[in-house]
């Protein structure tokens, strides 16, 4: 395979193209900075530009009580037609810092929460940066990435982090946060908890943005041109190699990106399977028991703790008595296929591509989408009593 481009050349898929494009003219509505492109009017808008303007503008809106929204590249927001009567503020930072680098002690970089994660993937593919390969092609920021713990094709960012850079609204002040005290676990982490959770939150609840507002993000990681074993079947067979098998990082780069693509999962303006929130729903974690009751061709897979990573083929440690299913398989042995649209609601359909996105195939209202949602929620539960939770931030409801 050829190799990835350099940074400079990159494509840029976590930010919405029509986001970019809107260079000095502040959006009006949170459908321009949604990659589903729906959501209604918002309040006022704010892109930082320095560190300090971003954290002045925090402490502003919490001081006078307004809804605070920070938005990346808007790729895991469904927002609502009544939009957000609030601040939506953006970090305009794209600063990508090496702060040490060797050969024995690898490389620690530093990246501020306005970077595309992509951007990042694509530096770190040909600077050797280990680990990074397996998670290209993922939209958004990269302040979202340890808010969400992104993660794809047997790898998750907890495995990079060293620690993250955040304003603590409930203290006003910069805050280190560990990779410990951040409490990562499968696409969530303290920050998202405490967007619901009070006990996380210091005594409230913060949502749509939590308690910590992401400034930057420090990764450790080795220098390495071999990606690390693949721990993906699917991976595997797109690179004709087996599981276990070491690569270089820019064929792996190459072939993930080319398997998001055949499922609609690289922003393309004109693919309509792209105007959606990626993976709407988790992967379900259950019980032994719990998974028994699902059919015998229901996958089933281990649990993995990606926090706490080790160098054998078999990567992460198992957590024991658990059990990940997929919630792609539910909705479709549910009898929702590729495509399905609710009758006489064609704006909003499963994705022709993978039953896993939500899209908007043109002039969608949150209200199209979110009946959509609810529909396959609905008869994923009455089919095999397991409830989907949906993956994306949900704002203005």
């Amino acid at each position: 395979m050829t190799r990835s481009p350099e940074p400079s050349e990159a494509p840029a898929p976590g930010v919405p193209a029509r986001a970019r494009a809107l260079g000095g003219q502040a959006p009006s509505s949170l459908a321009e900075l949604t990659t589903l492109r729906i959501g209604g009017p918002l309040g006022h808008y704010l892109e930082a530009s320095t560190e300090e303007e971003l954290i002045e503008a925090v402490r502003r809106a919490d001081a006078s009580g307004t809804p605070l929204l920070v938005v990346g590249g808007g790729s895991n927001i469904v927002a609502s037609d009544a939009g957000f009567d609030g601040l939506v503020l953006r970090d305009g930072r794209e600063e990508v810092r090496v702060v040490s680098e060797s050969a024995c002690g690898g490389v620690e970089i530093t990246a501020t929460g306005g970077v595309a994660w992509d951007d990042l993937v694509s530096r770190a593919v040909v600077s050797d940066w280990a680990g990074f390969a397996p998670l290209s092609g993922i939209p958004g920021s990269v302040g979202a990435a340890p808010v969400q713990n992104i993660g794809a094709y047997g790898a998750e960012v907890a495995e990079l982090l060293a620690s993250v850079r955040a304003w603590d609204r409930l203290t006003g002040r910069i805050v280190h946060l560990p990779l410990a005290d951040l409490r990562l676990s499968y696409r969530d982490s303290a920050i998202k908890r405490s967007l619901t959770d009070a006990a996380t939150g210091g005594g409230r609840i913060w949502g749509p943005t939590g308690r910590w507002v992401v400034l930057a993000v420090g990764f450790h990681v080795r220098l390495a041109s071999l990606a690390a074993p693949i721990a993906y079947s699917q991976l595997a067979s797109a690179l004709g190699t087996e599981l276990g098998a070491r690569v270089p990082a820019v064929d792996v780069r190459q072939a993930v990106l080319g398997l998001r693509r055949s499922k609609g999962m690289v922003l393309d303006d004109t693919d309509h399977d792209t105007w959606s929130a990626g993976s709407f729903f988790t992967n379900p974690i259950l019980t032994a028991e719990q998974a028994a009751g699902l059919p015998d061709d229901a996958p089933r897979f281990p649990v993995a703790d990606h926090s706490r990573p080790t160098d054998t083929v078999l990567g992460a440690p198992v957590i024991e008595g658990m059990v990940k299913t997929s919630a792609a398989w539910l909705i479709d042995h549910a009898g929702f296929p590729k495509g399905f649209a609710l009758p006489g609601a064609p704006r909003a359909s499963l994705s022709t591509k993978h039953v896993l996105a939500l899209t908007n195939r043109g002039g969608a209202s949150a209200a199209d989408l979110v009946a959509l949602r609810d529909a396959v929620v609905d008869g994923v539960r009455e089919r095999y009593g397991v409830t989907l939770v949906p993956e994306p931030v949900h704002v203005g409801w």
